[in-house]
């Protein structure tokens, strides 16, 4: 029994809320970081469900851009997070109002 394109789209819109919801709520930049990953997860998830049911390559192109997007911003993210643990002993982003060299 195949499983409908609606299954997989509800469960993507879930997992999407959840990660927006990280990103509101949440003040921990790592947290903040793996929920835009849960996001854009959701989003390939997405993408693979169209591309399985409309037997296009496109969707898995598609899928392969969002994921090397995301490892550039989790390098990138990193080295941030990092950086700015190392000046202020601190990573909550509330005390990061201004970012001066």
């Amino acid at each position: 029994m195949p499983v409908p394109v609606s299954a997989y789209l509800t469960v993507s819109a879930i997992l999407f809320t959840i990660g927006t919801l990280g990103v509101i709520v949440r003040r921990n930049p790592l947290v903040m970081f793996m929920s835009i990953e849960l996001m854009l997860n959701a989003v390939n998830l997405s993408f693979m469900a169209f591309a399985h049911f409309l037997n296009s390559v496109d969707g898995w192109m598609f899928i392969f851009l969002v994921l090397t997007v995301a490892a550039a911003e989790v390098v990138v993210g990193l080295a941030i997070i990092v950086s700015i643990f190392r000046s202020r002993h601190s990573i909550n982003v509330d005390e990061l109002n201004t970012l001066k060299g």
